[in-house]
Parts: C-alpha cells; sequence; structure tokens
C-alpha cells in the first residue's frame, strides 16, 4: 500500500505536466503493442507460406508455386507472385527482378508503418517531462522571492524536489518507448531482409530453369 500512495504522491505532486505524459504514454504504448502483435503475425504466416512454396521452387513445379502465393494474402506470398507470374512470360531475369522490386517497395512501407510515432511519443515524453520541470522552477523561483527569509531554503528545495518529478516521470516513460522501437525496428529488419533472401532464392531458380529450357530447345 506504501508504494502505491507514494507513486499516486509522485504523479498529484508533479502537476498538469503529468497528464500529457501520460497520454503521450498510452499512445505510444498502443501502437508498440499493435505493431509488435501485427509483425509477429507476419513473420509467423511467412514462415508458414515459405515452407510450403520452397519445396515446389526447388522441384521447378511453378505452377503449384503460383497457386500456393494466389490463395495467400501474405507479404511473402504477394512478393514472390509478383516474379511468378512473370515466370516463363519473359525471358530477363531482369524483368522478374525489377516487378519483385517493386513489390519490395510497395510492402516495406506498410511492415514500418507507425512504427516511427513510438520513437516521436519517447521523444515528447522526454520533452514534457523537461518543460514541466522549467514550468515548475519558474513557479517555485516566483514563490520563494515573495516568501519569508527564513522559509526561502526549505521553500526552495520543497519546489526544485516537486518540480523534477515531471522530469523524471517523462524518463521513466521514455525509456521502454526507447527500447519498444527498437525491437520493432529489428524485428521489421528480419522481416525485410527474410523476403529479399526469399526473392533471391526464387529469382534463382526461376533463372535456372529458364537456362535449362532455353539450352534444351
Amino acid at each position: 500500500m506504501d508504494l502505491i500512495y507514494s507513486t499516486v504522491g509522485f504523479f498529484v505532486t508533479g502537476g498538469a505536466f503529468m497528464y500529457p505524459i501520460l497520454t503521450v504514454f498510452a499512445i505510444g504504448a498502443s501502437i508498440a503493442i499493435e505493431r509488435y502483435i501485427t509483425l509477429t503475425r507476419i513473420t509467423n504466416r511467412n514462415q508458414s507460406v515459405w515452407s510450403e512454396v520452397q519445396p515446389a521452387l526447388a522441384e521447378g513445379d511453378f505452377e503449384r508455386a503460383r497457386e500456393l502465393t494466389r490463395e495467400n494474402d501474405s507479404t511473402i506470398a504477394r512478393l514472390l507472385t509478383m516474379g511468378l507470374d512473370r515466370q516463363g512470360t519473359v525471358r530477363r531475369r531482369e524483368d522478374i527482378e525489377i516487378a519483385m522490386e517493386e513489390g519490395m517497395m510497395e510492402i516495406i512501407p506498410q511492415l514500418e508503418k507507425r512504427t516511427p510515432y513510438v520513437a516521436l511519443a519517447s521523444n515528447i515524453a522526454t520533452l514534457l517531462g523537461l518543460l514541466g520541470t522549467i514550468m515548475g522552477l519558474i513557479a517555485a523561483f516566483t514563490a520563494v522571492a515573495n516568501a519569508n527569509p527564513a522559509e526561502k531554503a526549505d521553500l526552495l528545495s520543497a519546489s526544485i524536489s516537486v518540480a523534477m518529478n515531471t522530469t523524471a516521470f517523462g524518463l521513466i516513460v521514455a525509456i521502454p518507448l526507447l527500447i519498444s522501437n527498437q525491437i520493432l525496428m529489428a524485428k521489421t529488419s528480419a522481416i525485410i531482409d527474410s523476403l529479399e533472401m526469399a526473392s533471391i532464392k526464387a529469382l534463382n531458380v526461376i533463372s535456372s530453369n529458364a537456362k535449362r529450357r532455353a539450352e534444351a530447345a
């Protein structure tokens, strides 16, 4: 109970700036949770699709691979569809590669959307904490200037202590949001790397198959 009372007291004595900092934390945390769940779901779906498509590609069964990717709306399926749809209709590897690069350009912004807002929330929380402290110090010095000289030292120390609460709370909010942003960026980079790996493997298989057909002809 003492911890609860001290936490409530810390928040209440921090002043009006504690509320916008708390609001920023709620928004940033909501975005971070949503993005983490979404990126985790994308990772799992991509792994599942690739485990089905890869054997078909390895066997040269492009029709089967096309069926698997067209039935799925995962990011890796959409990317592979861009290349597989051009398999057999174009001869140059570069044409298929350009098509898959276009797919990557569409997918990457979808993976990265809203993630920068988590870092933005972290910065805003820090700045609001500093602003709250500055405003608190201004109020403290104004109050001390009009106080009884015998009480000035005690009043100043108490006022500064309260004013520092907003900076402390801003950092308490900012640090977890900053860590969350780095985790989300790492997950996004891992997904992009896996998509690039899958596209290169698919492109190599398609090119090898086209080369064998050309030699046989």
